[in-house]
């Protein structure tokens, strides 16, 4: 019985073990940017730095509050989430349609590839001009650039990831008499899923950063016109709040992208080997 007790309390004893490992994780992320703003306020209390040019923390967390209860906050980050969501959307599924092509066949290799390789080399950012004067001043330019960016991650990660599958596998899986588009459904799409959310992973953080420039060119609304008013009146506290909702949206996303790379990859092995040590650690 002695023996029985001890084996039921050693799944208890590893459960809490784990919590108590996932909790000091969770404390350290945080531990950095606590003392960080430790330091910033303390030197502002101390009259180290110029509080006009930086702003303390509880002056921009009570300039976050001011925008918040006058609805301006609100606004503004609809307008950015809105724009962010069609871009990245258009970006992801040209992206995934470019890739999936030339990721299959040779023929869409030679069709897609190379123009495509030469337009990404083009910093996309320095088409805003071009793309005022092909979509006008309004959200046009901005979705396009936003999807610009963010077509070219997806597109590359899934063609690599496409031609990375395994032949041997496809070779076994025509053995179950599977049809080609079977196969490709199955086996190839399912192989370089991987590399696709890598791509898209990048692709959130691209968007996020053309956002802040395309927000600044002829806006009317968002976080970064917010940011542009704010620059015009030298409200550095504004700015710092914009800069902040920026660096906070990109995370969230990335979490995100993160939740759902874990409930796709679920089914693989190595994907859970990893996940299992990294939270033993």
């Amino acid at each position: 019985m002695a023996s029985a007790a001890v084996s039921a309390a050693r799944p208890q004893q590893r459960a809490a073990s784990f919590n108590s490992g996932a909790f000091l994780t969770q404390a350290h992320r945080f531990t950095m940017p606590v003392l960080i703003l430790i330091v910033w306020q303390a030197l502002d209390s101390f009259h180290l730095i110029n509080s006009r040019l930086m702003p303390s923390p509880v002056m921009v967390a009570e300039s976050f509050w001011q925008l918040l209860v006058t609805g301006q906050l609100l606004g503004n980050l609809w307008a950015s989430l809105v724009r962010v969501g069609i871009g990245l959307g258009i970006g992801v599924v040209l992206g995934t349609g470019f890739g999936v092509f030339a990721g299959l066949s040779r023929l869409g290799e030679d069709t897609v590839d190379s123009t495509l390789q030469m337009v990404r080399t083009l910093p996309h950012l320095a088409l805003i001009p071009l793309f005022i004067l092909w979509f006008g001043i309004g959200e046009t330019p901005k979705i396009a650039l936003i999807a610009l960016g963010a077509l070219f991650p997806i597109y590359l990660n899934l063609f690599a990831g496409i031609r990375s599958v395994d032949r041997k596998i496809i070779e076994a899986a025509s053995t179950l008499n599977l049809t080609h588009a079977e196969i490709i459904w199955n086996v190839v799409l399912p192989g370089a899923l991987p590399q696709f959310l890598v791509g898209l992973r990048y692709s959130v953080g691209i968007a996020w950063l053309t956002l802040v420039v395309a927000e600044q060119v002829n806006a009317n609304s968002g976080i970064g016109y917010l940011v542009m008013n704010a620059r015009d009146f030298l409200e550095t506290d504004v700015i710092f709040v914009g800069l902040i909702i920026y660096a906070l949206l990109g995370l969230i996303t990335d979490q995100m992208v993160r939740i759902i790379e874990r409930r796709a990859l679920a089914w693989r092995p190595s994907f859970v080997g990893t996940q299992s040590n990294r939270g033993a650690l």
